[in-house]
């Protein structure tokens, strides 16, 4: 082992010995900001540095943590001793930053997308493989106690075998910052920013099977898009089939006249009942989760439930007890690989993928 390797070996052991991780956060707009507060509340890291090139944010930053430390690039706050990183930079930046952090031997909670394809998601996944340490990503309604709560009662048999579920996430409003809407930066459109959750509790909850058939559609401005069109969708629908023949329908959608806020829904359908998770009165943060058998349903979850901000604490409790790569990380590249599937830019062999669209010319 070289003098370096060596270094670098005795920094990490002494970086998985400390009881409280030192934290930086690179991006501390409205969403980093937030797990930011949670963690700083939760009392289960120090948060000790940030960089954000927005002075409004490290302004409203030093409000919750006022002896932060401030860097100008993330170059300089991978160069701080620190044992982790929170990320909540725009979607192009998390794969390679997440990757330079692993190979400075720390932690990482990435905001979702973790990558912008399936491609830059393996490549993220690698880096914490090689480098042992912890990828955490926020995909952030598994933590809510309503979809909790409907999970156990799939994995618990209450409602029998899921032959089908549905998951709907519509949005009234569209994301504020001009880099979403550039495919080249966000890697698409209201699929990779509201859809990843969709998949992810669908998969999630399953088990995780295999998907060998996808069917979808994506839209702009009520336009059918075609196949890697420079156009991001601002609506999508999706119909998948698991290898046992269980079917997932999902759709979402930015900027649709819904009628409140938002529609938020999975449900999961068996042999004997459904599980039924929805947002209340149009609310982005108000759940509740149903058993529902014939006509009649039982309360599992019902709100209140401060959940946000919840999946970057319970990283965090993880971190302390062990800072080392965790297998469960590969199920972000299965979600990555749906995703691909869905925009039919994949390369995964197996399965059997369609889009079908057209677009006018002046697209």
């Amino acid at each position: 082992m070289t003098d370096t390797a060596m270094e670098q070996t005795v920094e990490q052991a002494i970086r998985s010995a400390r009881a409280t991780p030192r934290l930086g956060f690179a991006g501390v707009g409205w969403i980093g900001r937030n797990r930011l507060s949670a963690l700083a509340q939760s009392a289960s890291v120090d948060i000790l540095a940030v960089t954000d090139p927005d002075e409004t944010c490290i302004r409203a930053c030093r409000e919750i943590v006022p002896a932060v430390r401030v860097f100008d690039s993330f170059e300089d706050l991978l160069a701080q001793d620190l044992d982790a990183v929170v990320i909540a930079t725009p979607s192009a930046l998390h794969a390679p930053q997440c990757i330079a952090a692993f190979q400075r031997g720390l932690a990482v909670f990435c905001q979702k997308p973790l990558g912008r394809n399936a491609a830059e998601v393996r490549g993220v996944v690698e880096a914490a493989r090689r480098a042992d340490r912890l990828l955490g990503v926020d995909l952030s309604y598994r933590w809510t106690r309503a979809v909790s709560l409907a999970r156990n009662a799939v994995y618990t048999d209450r409602i029998g075998r899921v032959f089908h579920s549905e998951l709907v996430f519509h949005n009234a409003y569209g994301p504020g910052k001009a880099w979403f809407y550039d495919r080249r930066l966000a890697g698409g459109g209201c699929v990779i920013d509201l859809g990843v959750h969709l998949v992810d509790l669908a998969l999630w909850t399953l088990g995780f099977p295999q998907i060998v058939e996808t069917n979808s559609r994506l839209w702009a401005h009520s336009i059918l898009l075609k196949r890697d069109s420079a156009v991001v969708e601002d609506f999508a629908t999706a119909h998948l089939l698991t290898e046992d023949d269980t079917g997932i329908t999902l759709q979402c959608s930015w900027n649709l006249h819904a009628g409140c806020d938002a529609v938020i829904a999975a449900r999961f359908y068996g042999e004997r009942g459904s599980v039924q998770v929805e947002n209340v009165n149009g609310s982005f943060y108000d759940f509740r989760a149903r058993l529902c058998s014939g006509t009649k349903a039982v309360a599992l979850a019902e709100p209140p439930d401060p959940w946000f901000g919840r999946a970057a604490v319970e990283w965090a409790h993880k971190l302390r007890r062990n800072p080392r790569f965790d297998p469960e990380a590969r199920e972000h590249i299965a979600v990555a690989e749906v995703l691909d599937d869905i925009y039919g830019r994949s390369s995964r062999p197996g399965g059997i993928h369609h889009v079908e669209a057209f677009i006018e010319d002046n697209y």
